[in-house]
């Protein structure tokens, strides 16, 4: 009897590693990872947003329900606990840095300051980065999926 155990205890892991239960470990590693990329480019993001504000409010002080809508979408992305509240949310954020960048277009010397334009490259180049990190972790997902689906 102690035989079959000890030939179950070897036989077992093998089996397992041969089902791919490690690989699916591991997705779901990359899966976690993935997610964290995305956070770690809303927050960056997030970050540029109160310069950005701050700037155009300089010379469109007027527009306050501008600024509160990019505040109000700014809290709602950094307080989303996981990927439909943060996608959710993104969209919000979009439409509102939409609104600000229309505003700032009604005035060229805004448009001409350098750190106004120096902010929003910035923020155009983490736009991509989030834009990247989401398509990553969509892939991931994907893989990891397909992986349970075959299993």
């Amino acid at each position: 009897m102690r035989k079959l155990w000890a030939v179950l205890a070897v036989l077992v892991p093998l089996a397992l590693t041969g089902c791919g239960y490690n690989t699916l470990q591991s997705n779901d590693e990359q899966i976690k990872s993935s997610w964290s990329e995305v956070v770690n480019q809303n927050q960056r993001r997030v970050d540029l947003i109160p310069n950005l504000v701050n700037t155009v409010k300089g010379y469109a002080a007027h527009e306050k329900e501008v600024f509160e809508k990019v505040t109000q979408a700014r809290a709602a992305l950094m307080s989303a606990s996981g990927p439909k509240e943060a996608g959710e949310a993104d969209q919000i954020l979009g439409g509102a840095l939409k609104n600000l960048f229309a505003v700032a277009e009604a005035y060229p010397e805004l448009k001409a300051q350098e750190s106004f334009v120096e902010l929003q490259k910035e923020l155009a180049d983490t736009e991509d980065k989030v834009a990247y990190s989401r398509q990553f972790y969509n892939s991931v997902v994907r893989q990891y999926n397909e992986k349970i689906a075959v299993f």
